[in-house]
């Protein structure tokens, strides 16, 4: 179910926002409109659905409106026209008329907000800034505390429950302001670059304790960020804005792969293919392969076959040494344990660089795996393709 659902939407700053609307009817730009009528245009008729436990990605330059639409979902910006729902248990409550009740139990109990800026109470100890949110909730001290404390422990700091904000680091400001949300308990989060002004190594490392606890937890997430890699690394989708309007939006590995408009692709260009590229969009497709019967040749160079047994198992020769097939997962043991006489089998969604490890271990190409049957191969040239962004070209080759 949609957890948000964005459509036409309009945000418009000013106190005469109609003008600046019909303008936008009339195809003008933001900047004409600022000039003719000095109402600013945040978000230019956006329609966006988020599902219940994705992590959206809103992405783009300053000024893209990214920060401006998060902020229209929980009623912080004005919504000039068109309608963004919020759910909120059984039904959908719309931002664009909410009544100031309701829009006040939506903050307290459906979604909360994490800052760029911490936003700590600096004459407040750790625990309390963190049950801050549930004392407006009217819980008592002692509840609040347990469950302030147990977020804290969620995210490494138990042990600075009674520190004040200065006495901490950066990083572990920002730690503070996940489990200020998470002690809300609210089923969406709203992050606006919330670890954007931290030191890389720190940031990565957030990064990933923000996907270890959205495991546990599995909030609707809609995270600002104008960092690729960021949203490569952690988003479900990826909805990247220029100039207030929504260009593109879908996975990741499909924004790479198929950007829509120069903008996007100038994003793309620059990015790591390795953190998003998976097995399947570099594959070998297994039928154009030289085959014989039920045997085939998956590498020239080492003149290795495949043959699938009756039963839909694998067996492979190099020449006439018989190789072991060995199956790939993501919490395998070691891989500098497999031997030079093994070859891997894996998933189709194998990431690159994990494909990329193992032919490194094995020296030979990856045997790509799905539902029971050899689907495809990975090799040296499709790692080199990987590397040097050669993706687009092989992905277009293979939909020809």
């Amino acid at each position: 179910m949609d957890a948000i659902a964005i459509k036409n939407l309009d945000v418009v700053f000013g106190d005469n926002v109609q003008p600046a609307l019909d303008l936008l009817d009339k195809g003008l730009t933001r900047s004409e409109i600022i000039d003719q009528t000095g109402q600013v245009v945040g978000v230019d008729n956006v329609s966006l659905n988020v599902k219940e436990g994705e992590i959206c990605v809103l992405m783009g330059l300053s000024g893209s409106g990214k920060s401006s639409l998060l902020r229209a979902v929980n009623g912080l910006n004005p919504i000039s026209r068109g309608s963004l729902e919020v759910r909120d248990g059984d039904q959908m409550v719309d931002m664009a008329s909410v009544d100031a009740q309701t829009l006040r139990h939506l903050r307290t109990n459906r979604a909360s907000m994490v800052f760029q800026k911490f936003a700590l109470m600096p004459w407040l100890t750790v625990v309390d800034n963190v049950a801050f949110g549930l004392e407006m909730k009217g819980i008592s001290k002692k509840e609040r505390r347990k469950q302030a404390l147990e977020k804290l422990e969620m995210v490494g700091l138990a042990d600075w429950a009674y520190q004040y904000p200065h006495e901490l680091s950066g990083g572990m400001q920002q730690r503070v302001g996940l489990a200020r949300a998470f002690a809300m308990d609210s089923d969406i989060l709203l992050m606006d670059e919330p670890f954007s002004a931290l030191d890389p190594l720190i940031r990565a490392q957030l990064q990933d304790e923000l996907l270890e606890l959205q495991k546990k937890l599995n909030k609707t997430i809609l995270f600002v960020s104008h960092d690729l890699d960021e949203a490569l690394k952690i988003g479900n989708n990826i909805a990247i804005m220029e100039s207030g309007q929504l260009i593109q939006h879908g996975k990741p590995e499909d924004i790479v792969l198929r950007p829509e408009t120069d903008y996007v692709r100038d994003f793309v260009a620059h990015t790591n293919p390795l953190n998003v590229l998976k097995g399947r969009s570099m594959m070998k497709d297994i039928d154009t392969m030289p085959h014989v019967e039920n045997r085939w040749k998956v590498c020239d160079q080492r003149d290795i076959w495949v043959t699938v047994e009756p039963q839909g198992a694998l067996s492979a020769m190099a020449g006439t040494q018989h190789l072991r097939v060995a199956e790939w997962k993501k919490d395998m043991a070691d891989l500098s344990q497999v031997s030079s006489d093994t070859i891997v089998m894996a998933s189709p969604d194998i990431e690159m660089r994990d494909a990329i490890e193992i032919r490194y271990h094995t020296n030979k190409p990856v045997l790509l795996v799905e539902n029971g049957k050899l689907v495809g191969t990975l090799s040296d040239h499709d790692f080199y393709h990987a590397l040097l962004g050669k993706y687009q070209q092989s992905c277009d080759s293979q939909a020809a």
